[in-house]
């Protein structure tokens, strides 16, 4: 259930290991709809996603902006994972100055960040980058053609935190460009293909990807068992 706190309360997570869904973009491509609030099998994506990176993390933030918050809040009502909001400093700041801000406010020392439209993320393959950041700033896939998913991958809270205030103090808003300052993993097609399925890294963001995977085989959540370490 999601605590009756202020919008803007900083409250402190002590965990091992937080996820933040970062949903505080204004779905420009996605019509006059919140895309978080879009419904696949009667779920909105947001709770979708809270759902399923829930299998592996301790709690969730959901990085959002104020405006936002009321609408998420009814979204996720039941869901069963610990969840709770940090608002975006700056409304429409692009998913760094959100993810900034959230990190801020953990005591985890690892965070995964996954973006609210990624409705089939896997489970399993959250956990994997997990195992593989570990000792690094960061991990993150790369797809065959060569894009790497930063809003799929697991960070080094306090170092990108860091890292990234620098940037933005210096007018650096590029979350792509925070990696290349990063100890980064980067794992490989190969082993992406291996590990999880395409739709896993599937970002909607516009209608008619929205209907494409809405239309797609009915969606099952990925077994726990298959959420276990396998290394």
């Amino acid at each position: 259930m999601i605590p009756n706190a202020s919008p803007d309360m900083c409250v402190t997570a002590d965990t091992d290991r937080t996820a933040v869904v970062v949903a505080g973009g204004y779905s420009t491509r996605f019509g006059d709809r919140d895309k978080a609030l879009a419904e696949i099998d009667g779920r909105p994506m947001l709770a979708r996603v809270v759902d399923r990176v829930g299998n592996v993390v301790d709690s969730v933030v959901v990085s959002c902006r104020d405006d936002q918050r009321a609408a998420f809040a009814a979204a996720l009502d039941g869901v069963d994972t610990p969840v709770r909001f940090v608002t975006d400093p700056e409304p429409d700041g692009g998913p760094l100055v959100g993810i900034t801000a959230a990190f801020e406010t953990i005591d985890s020392p690892y965070a995964a960040v996954v973006a609210c439209d990624m409705p089939f993320v896997d489970p399993a393959f959250v956990r994997f980058l997990f195992s593989r950041a570990a000792g690094h700033d960061a991990a993150l896939p790369e797809l065959d053609d060569g894009h790497r998913q930063p809003t799929q991958a697991v960070y080094q809270v306090d170092r990108t935190a860091s890292v990234a205030a620098e940037r933005l103090a210096a007018g650096k808003r590029s979350l792509r460009g925070l990696l290349a300052d990063l100890d980064t993993v980067v794992i490989p097609p190969a082993t992406v293909t291996d590990r999880t399925e395409p739709r896993s890294l599937t970002d909607v963001n516009t209608i008619e990807t929205f209907d494409a995977v809405a239309n797609a085989a009915p969606d099952e959540m990925v077994p726990d068992e298959m959420a276990s370490d396998s290394e």
